[in-house]
């Protein structure tokens, strides 16, 4: 009930959002460049929508709460680590969002957190065995790896608003080279783009929210092996979890070094982003999708 609850109020926020910026476009039409997106972080609308997303994050994180851990156990699936990943990418973005203007990427936030959070309605996911629960290493793996998902997350959403960013500066703001998706999401024109900081800015925030979800990635893929150890007297089970899991982990890696080293950048770079976000979301998510819902089982 709590995560059908929390989407409605995604949703509700998503459209009441949307009107507020259409009404302040009408009203400031006639002075659109007379001030930068950061003088629009404090004006009231924000502050409203910022306490508003405040609310809200409590509430899908206690129906997080109350789903993952219950009476009979530890219970999680994809649709629990989607949710979950979800909530902590928008913390994340919901502290980031003080510091920088990102009203351009709070519509896609929106969306995918309606989506996201109303899927463990859908999906019960399954319950962890008690003697890993209660291993330490479970523990830092678990809490390592979710807000490496939640951080990855929010820098693929920052990297999608990047290449539209991107895109709408090389059209000249032209209504004909806008996908669907961005007609939808930031409208025409997009006024939301035009909200956020410079390419230049988001591309060093980009880079510093990646490697912050390196180094959690890191510390959640090495406890995993140690957790491995200690459950199944393995280090490593070679599945396609741990493949997709050490792949992404080098592909971010890799990024990060070749952004350093020969300074890699530009579309080149946000398509490695994505790309990398999407074989991580395979290692975990994908497999269990394939598990609960294509093959049925729990």
């Amino acid at each position: 009930m709590l995560f059908k609850l929390s989407s409605l109020a995604y949703a509700l926020t998503l459209f009441f959002m949307m009107f507020l910026n259409r009404q302040e476009h009408h009203k400031t039409s006639a002075a659109q460049h007379a001030t930068s997106p950061q003088d629009t972080q404090k004006t009231p609308q924000n502050m409203v929508i910022h306490f508003v997303l405040f609310i809200l994050l409590v509430l899908h994180g206690y129906a997080c709460y109350l789903d993952i851990f219950t009476s009979k156990g530890l219970v999680f699936g994809f649709a629990q680590a989607l949710s979950l990943m979800a909530w902590v990418g928008i913390a994340l973005y919901w502290i980031e969002s003080w510091f920088f203007s990102l009203q351009g990427m709070l519509p896609l936030v929106l969306v995918l957190a309606t989506l996201f959070s109303f899927l463990p309605a859908l999906f019960e996911g399954s319950i962890i065995s008690t003697k890993s629960v209660h291993s330490p290493g479970f523990k830092l793996h678990f809490i390592t790896a979710n807000i490496a998902y939640g951080v990855m997350f929010l820098a693929a959403l920052q990297a999608t608003l990047m290449t539209w960013q991107d895109r709408n500066l090389r059209s000249n703001h032209s209504k004909s080279n806008k996908s669907l998706v961005e007609m939808l999401l930031l409208g025409s024109p997009s006024r939301l783009l035009d909200q956020l900081p410079p390419l230049m800015t988001m591309e060093r925030v980009l880079f510093s929210i990646i490697g912050i979800g390196f180094c959690l990635l890191t510390v959640a893929v090495f406890s995993g092996v140690f957790f491995s150890q200690a459950l199944f007297g393995r280090a490593l089970i070679f599945d396609h979890k741990t493949v997709f899991a050490l792949l992404s982990w080098s592909m971010f890696g890799g990024l990060l070094y070749a952004h350093w080293k020969v300074g890699l950048r530009g579309t080149e770079a946000l398509r490695w982003v994505l790309g990398s976000f999407v074989v991580l979301l395979l290692a975990y998510v994908g497999s269990r999708f394939v598990f609960e819902v294509v093959l049925n089982k729990v």
